[in-house]
């Protein structure tokens, strides 16, 4: 009976701890939220998260004053181009990596996992100035090209995943007279859907969250993404002064959360899926 009394009011702590955790994660998302419909004098002057009268004016100002669907739009075409580039360039990388022998097998992998070690900001400066001599500068071409050259990171979940499936099922295959494309696109790519979905999930919200590669290359309003907007579509002056417009730019970062949310709940059970059986062998 004390054992069972003990093991109760511990989970009961667990659960006081993981409520208390939950709120804590949760309080910027909901203070956003909330945000949107403070007007500007309330959102600079209160500390409450709760508003003093709810109002649909900053939504109102973001959908008059700025093309909000066209920066959706643009990163929605974003997402998707780099997303469909690295799924099927890390995947075709990470094949013969995982699934065949040849010379040199570790040396290139062992290259591979070397750069992952590189900090991304690095690399943008000589990135920029390369993509200006060729003319891509202003275009998503500088995000979107690389990614159909395999991300390091996602070559190594797909290896490690492929080395999980049993070879006996090439072998197999192979004998039956399928080639080495057929065995990846009939017999692979169906087993590995989680880990396909997980890095899909995992590109779709960096890519729709990303501001330091767009901010570098996009210079018009034309290709401007949901991010660069936050940052300078929402701001006015005001007389003499600068004001931005905090309480729309949270009307707008609460736009904005939707999508990943929708996508991460359709998504989560390959997603907690794919980064069990990753690292299986």
């Amino acid at each position: 009976m004390g054992t069972r009394s003990k093991k109760t009011t511990d989970e009961i702590i667990m659960y006081i701890v993981k409520i208390i955790v939950a709120i804590i994660m949760f309080t910027p998302i909901i203070w956003i939220l909330t945000g949107g419909f403070k007007t500007l004098t309330e959102f600079t002057t209160s500390s409450s998260i709760i508003p003093k009268k709810a109002t649909l004016e900053n939504y109102a100002y973001i959908f008059k004053h700025s093309p909000i669907w066209k920066y959706m739009f643009n990163t929605i075409f974003l997402m998707a181009g780099t997303t469909l580039g690295t799924l099927i360039s890390s995947s075709l990388v990470a094949y013969p990596l995982a699934r065949m022998e040849f010379t040199g097998k570790k040396i290139v992998f062992s290259i591979i996992i070397a750069t992952m070690m590189i900090p991304n900001i690095a690399l943008i400066i000589p990135q920029y100035v390369m993509f200006g001599k060729i003319g891509w500068l202003d275009s998503y071409l500088p995000m979107i090209v690389p990614a159909w050259f395999a991300y390091p990171y996602n070559v190594f979940l797909f290896r490690q995943f492929f080395r999980s499936l049993p070879k006996e099922l090439d072998e197999a295959a192979i004998i039956d007279g399928c080639s080495r494309r057929q065995v990846f696109f009939k017999i692979i790519v169906p087993l590995s859907k989680p880990t396909f979905a997980t890095i899909a999930v995992l590109s779709c919200v960096f890519w729709w969250n990303e501001l330091t590669q767009p901010v570098f290359y996009i210079n018009s309003d034309r290709w401007r993404t949901m991010t660069i907007a936050l940052m300078t579509s929402y701001t006015y002056t005001g007389g003499n002064a600068f004001v931005i417009n905090w309480a729309s730019i949270m009307a707008a970062a609460s736009l904005m959360i939707i999508p990943p949310m929708i996508l991460y709940l359709t998504g989560s059970q390959y997603l907690v899926g794919g980064i069990k059986t990753t690292g299986l062998k």
